[in-house]
């Protein structure tokens, strides 16, 4: 097991959406279920939080200093400098059986959103762009989107299924932001009572175009091949991690948000950094995410 280090001394009900900023040296992520953006300073300790009015998906930053913020209620900017929000975009669904989950920015600075159908019966959940402050729906019918991430040609897109437990890679045209065919990735088991390994939630892509899975309840990361072969397996003091992203100075940190929310007393007494933002160090670094542009 590798070792780990706890960024931020309080746990989170839902961590998820790790951002490293480089101009700040800081990492940003949400609690979705806590209504907040949380930003760490690793250098200096300095931490800093903004109460949302819902429950937040994803964020990205933004060329202009301030976040995006993709919430169940709609699409805003955050400035973290007066905590204020500035409307961008009316949540284009049915609010109360959905919000905004997992997302990532292209080459091109449009933000690709997920979101989460909460009956989780049927596949009525979707992918979203989010271009100039336009939101289109572009398909990729899914019950829970998650694990949104580019390859580093930007000429393929991941996305998961997490309660299908399923990754698909498609075919990206990044000029025009349109998503092609796609081909499995990676189907993972559904049964929970043999060998069970969690299912696929957020995922990031690191400088050798490897693509980083974390398996939320299966207590570890995966790192794939672009072709979909599993290099690395790691085991983490922990079931659910949510997503994870690369930092630090050489992009050689990577962070890992996790969840608390609704688990089992005795998986909590079991594994009590759970719902805690970790870090180790890897050999091999990951890539700056894109910025979204207003």
């Amino acid at each position: 097991m590798a070792d780990f280090d706890v960024l931020y001394d309080k746990p989170m009900l839902l961590g998820e959406s790790p951002l490293w900023h480089e101009n700040e040296s800081s990492l940003y992520w949400i609690d979705i279920t806590g209504k907040t953006v949380h930003r760490h300073t690793p250098g200096t300790g300095c931490h800093s939080s903004w109460s949302l009015p819902s429950e937040p998906g994803c964020i990205a930053r933004c060329e202009s200093g301030a976040l995006l913020v993709a919430m169940r209620s709609g699409v805003a900017l955050l400035d973290t400098s007066t905590g204020e929000l500035a409307h961008v975009a009316d949540a284009p669904y049915d609010a109360s059986k959905m919000r905004f989950n997992d997302g990532r920015c292209d080459g091109m600075g449009r933000l690709w959103a997920g979101t989460l159908y909460e009956p989780k019966d049927q596949p009525l959940a979707s992918l979203y762009c989010v271009e100039r402050g336009i939101v289109r729906r572009v398909g990729n019918p899914v019950t829970v989107s998650n694990g949104v991430a580019f390859s580093i040609d930007q000429r393929t897109l991941y996305h998961a299924d997490t309660t299908a437990h399923r990754i698909t890679a498609y075919d990206f045209d990044l000029e025009n932001g349109v998503i092609g065919q796609g081909r499995l990735f990676k189907q993972f088991s559904t049964d929970k009572s043999h060998n069970y390994g969690g299912r696929p939630d957020g995922a990031a892509v690191d400088s050798e175009d490897c693509y980083w899975c974390a398996m939320y309840e299966g207590g570890q990361l995966i790192r794939f091949s672009p072709k979909g072969e599993i290099l690395r397996q790691i085991q983490l003091p922990l079931r659910c991690p949510t997503m994870l992203a690369f930092g630090g100075e050489d992009l050689c940190t990577v962070y890992i948000t996790t969840a608390r929310n609704n688990r089992p007393d005795r998986e909590l007494a079991e594994y009590p950094l759970s719902g805690y933002v970790l870090s180790f160090k890897t050999d091999v670094p990951g890539k700056p995410d894109s910025a979204y542009l207003a």
